[in-house]
């Protein structure tokens, strides 16, 4: 074994509501990494927000059935702890076990609030630690949907139409629903992993729609159906500043499955959590049968977009394929890394494996550093 190995701090679990994809993720990450080049330091984050190393088998972060993992738990491995007698502020342990002491980089695979928005790349900041993945304005941009499509419009990117309703802002004008035009979907400003989501097909049901996602966030996007193919791409900087698109992916739900959710809406079904993460019904063509024209113009505006945001590391583009072209729907600054995700298998067609993937990462993340560049 290496003695000279860098030590990689994996953080996973968090405060969100994608709490336990973060930790599918994360085992992924875990059982993945060259152990030739880095040791791993799992560093789980309860949904409470207290920190702790992680023991046991990775193998153990996976999806069992249609259960997922979360982090629980306390004792002698806490390293930051949230004290409820002092009104959920953090308090550091006299001895964090020096797992914090030497760590080279942090692999925060954190997805939503609390983890891909920002807060969290703050902190490594001020603490000096590099870190994997986009900075704090890319990542709190790439987390609010309002933002994310006002950045790309602004530099003349290809987006849909949608609707913001801040708090106390109840639905929708008449003029509003006449530019959205129907199906809608309705979600959390700055949520992922489609929790919270609804497909609207009818306006007497957007009221109920609008209070499932602000169950999530109070902050409520209402956007117009797209028709087209959904494709995703992933974009990935490497060490020397290089920036690349990967192969396409295609997701196709199952024919039985649109004709059930489409009613009387002609459309595929929604792509939610549990076609996602738990019932393994959906199709995938990787790479997208695409027309070469068409694959090289959504790799193109993929590039664009993860400029767009001034991201770093790694970002996934999502967009609809139109009979006028491509749209963009949205960007994830942590995809998933879970063994069904998109982003790693995008990589593992375009010929870069998912060890080699998370190497690029994390040496990318040493060759940036922190502070302004």
């Amino acid at each position: 074994m290496n003695p000279n190995r860098i030590r990689v701090a994996v953080v996973f679990g968090g405060r969100s509501n994608e709490h336990t994809v973060s930790c599918v993720s994360a085992g992924a990450v875990l059982r993945n990494l060259d152990p030739e080049r880095f040791e791993a330091v799992p560093i789980g984050i309860t949904p409470e927000g207290t920190w702790m190393l992680a023991g046991g088998d990775a193998a153990e972060l996976s999806r069992h059935d249609r259960t997922l993992p979360s982090v629980t738990g306390g004792g002698p491995e806490l390293i930051l702890a949230a004290d409820p007698s002092r009104a959920g502020k953090l308090v550091a342990l006299d001895d964090p076990h020096t797992a914090l002491d030497a760590i080279d980089v942090v692999f925060p695979v954190l997805h939503g609030a609390f983890g891909e928005d920002g807060t969290v790349q703050g902190m490594f900041e001020l603490a000096g630690i590099p870190y994997v993945g986009p900075g704090v304005l890319a990542s709190a941009a790439g987390m609010d949907k309002e933002f994310t499509k006002k950045l790309l419009a602004a530099d003349g990117l290809p987006v849909g139409v949608q609707i913001v309703l801040r708090p106390g802002t109840a639905g929708v004008t008449p003029a509003e629903r006449d530019r959205l035009g129907l199906p809608v979907f309705v979600k959390p400003a700055r949520g992922g992993s489609s929790i919270g989501i609804t497909k609207v097909t009818d306006w007497a049901d957007l009221d109920a729609a609008i209070a499932a996602a602000r169950a999530h966030d109070p902050k409520v996007i209402v956007e117009a159906g797209i028709a087209g193919r959904e494709v995703e791409c992933g974009v990935l900087e490497f060490p020397d500043g290089r920036v690349e698109a990967s192969a396409l992916a295609e997701i196709r739900m199952p024919e039985d499955l649109a004709d059930a959710d489409a009613g009387e809406q002609p459309g595929p079904a929604f792509y939610d959590f549990d076609t996602k993460y738990l019932d393994d019904v959906c199709e995938f063509d990787v790479p997208a049968k695409l027309d070469d024209e068409i694959s090289d113009e959504v790799r193109a505006i993929a590039v664009r977009a993860f400029r767009a945001l001034d991201c770093q590391g790694l970002a996934r583009v999502d967009f609809f394929v139109t009979e006028d072209g491509p749209v963009i729907n949205e960007i994830n600054t942590m995809p998933g890394f879970t063994p069904i995700s998109m982003y790693p298998r995008m990589w593992g067609e375009t010929g870069v494996g998912y060890t080699e993937l998370l190497t690029t990462l994390v040496e990318t993340a040493l060759a940036r550093g922190t502070g302004l560049r």
